[in-house]
């Protein structure tokens, strides 16, 4: 019983494992790719190759997730809204994949 206990688990830990690295991969897809203008042209963030010197360089700001979703939702500055061209999940996937390559503030 113990030995099957430990295999669900095992199993359980493999697929929520599976299942961000999966998200991540569709967050830094919409960060590189998806998201029109692309993020990588105005933000420097490391995980995405990307250089951009318009924005915040997002390795050292560091944002949480909240101001992930703020700031690509309603834009910030010169930064545009993306709220009509990017569906609230895909928002999502940007703000945890960015979240999860900067690191706990």
């Amino acid at each position: 019983m113990k030995t099957q206990l430990q295999a669900l688990m095992a199993a359980g830990l493999s697929l929520a494992l599976q299942t961000a690295h999966a998200d991540n991969e569709s967050g830094r897809e919409i960060f590189t790719e998806l998201a029109q203008p692309s993020c990588t042209i105005c933000h420097t963030l490391a995980d995405a190759g990307s250089s951009g010197t318009i924005g915040p360089n997002l390795d050292e700001l560091r944002p949480n997730r909240d101001q992930v979703i703020r700031a690509v939702t309603s834009g910030v500055g010169v930064m545009p809204a993306f709220e009509e061209s990017l569906s609230e999940a895909q928002i999502q996937a940007v703000a945890d994949y960015v979240v999860s390559v900067t690191g706990p503030k």
